[in-house]
């Protein structure tokens, strides 16, 4: 069942075939479009049996990339095994919904211009707006997982909503993505702050070394420069609300399998002269708050880490289960600690 994926990171996974492994791939994808094919009761008794995320063959993949490492295979011999690195996807971002929904939630990603100073000195240049990052798959995901793991009524429609829509406040949570290329105006950060203060929540997420968090700072410093931001404490509430974290471990995005393999975090693209940061700034997670005058954590802050990429890549049978496994706990925490606080 899905919840045993949740238990410390551990599901019972098997070797099959590429045509066994493609057909239940094919399988899972119907069953999630709806279509009559997905509905067939080989296709539920798959989906229920492996929660809809196919780790069947991850295991053999990972052995298999320590494999190559272990023996002197080069880097490029790895990124090889590793589908997720050769075949990438452009997002398609839905638009903001059009009424109130009916249900208690809805995954709301915001929308911000780029910063274009720190793509150049960074040289990432991704072909669409930054805000954008991962929000074809890494949504559909993690809505499933609200749906499966919470009694939460949960919209299965998702939307992107800029902080200049007078319907912001209808939203109890924001999801800001690649934070360290966000510029936001004043008025965006004057409703930020109000959004915030009025009992919002804002989870930030995928934004890594000490360059970008610089970045991050310079605008959300406009919405609150009369506040610190610090560093959420283990046994804080939002890591214990439904899920206990007991691993805080660094949850590693599709970069850091690619382009730094065998490590967990991320190397930046290029660095310009204005760029001044050590790789150390990057290997260290962090998790870091604002908070309201009562304690309430209004701005969560995964630094270092790509929840994203993890929500999005379960089904791949390169990803670890172990991030995905906790991403998916730390996201679902966050959304009821953001609802009930």
């Amino acid at each position: 069942m899905l919840t045993d994926t949740f238990n410390r990171g551990t599901i019972d996974r098997r070797c099959v075939s590429d045509r066994q492994y493609a057909s239940d791939r094919r399988c899972v994808s119907d069953y999630r479009r709806g279509s009559a094919a997905g509905k067939s009761s080989n296709c539920r008794a798959l989906v229920i049996s492996n929660g809809g995320n196919l780790y069947l063959k991850r295991l053999c993949a990972f052995l298999l990339a320590l494999l190559c490492m272990s023996t002197g295979f080069g880097h490029g011999a790895l990124a090889q095994e590793l589908a997720i690195c050769t075949n990438p996807q452009r997002p398609a971002c839905p638009s903001a919904l059009r009424g109130l929904p009916d249900a208690e939630f809805t995954f709301s990603r915001l929308i911000f211009a780029d910063n274009p100073i720190a793509i150049n000195d960074l040289g990432d240049r991704i072909g669409y707006p930054h805000w954008q990052a991962d929000c074809s798959e890494s949504e559909p995901h993690f809505i499933a997982a609200m749906k499966r793991l919470t009694r939460v009524d949960t919209n299965q429609e998702s939307q992107s909503i800029s902080l200049l829509d007078e319907r912001l406040y209808d939203f109890p949570m924001l999801y800001v993505v690649e934070a360290g290329f966000a510029a936001f105006s004043r008025a965006e950060t004057d409703n930020l702050r109000e959004y915030l203060l009025r009992g919002g929540f804002l989870l930030v997420d995928d934004f890594h070394g000490s360059y970008q968090w610089e970045q991050f700072e310079d605008w959300i410093s406009q919405a609150f420069p009369d506040r610190d931001i610090v560093d959420i404490p283990q046994n804080h509430d939002i890591f214990n609300v439904h899920f206990p974290i007991d691993d805080f471990i660094q949850i590693p995005g599709l970069r850091a399998l690619c382009l730094n393999p065998g490590q967990t975090w991320e190397l930046p693209i290029s660095k310009s002269m204005a760029v001044v940061e050590s790789n150390s700034s990057r290997q260290q997670p962090r998790w870091r708050g604002i908070l309201d005058d009562d304690g309430r954590v209004m701005v969560v802050v995964n630094w270092n880490m790509d929840l994203g990429d993890a929500w999005e890549h379960a089904d791949m049978e390169e990803y670890s289960a172990l991030y995905t496994a906790t991403a998916y706990r730390l996201g679902v925490n966050y959304v009821i600690y953001g609802m009930t606080h």
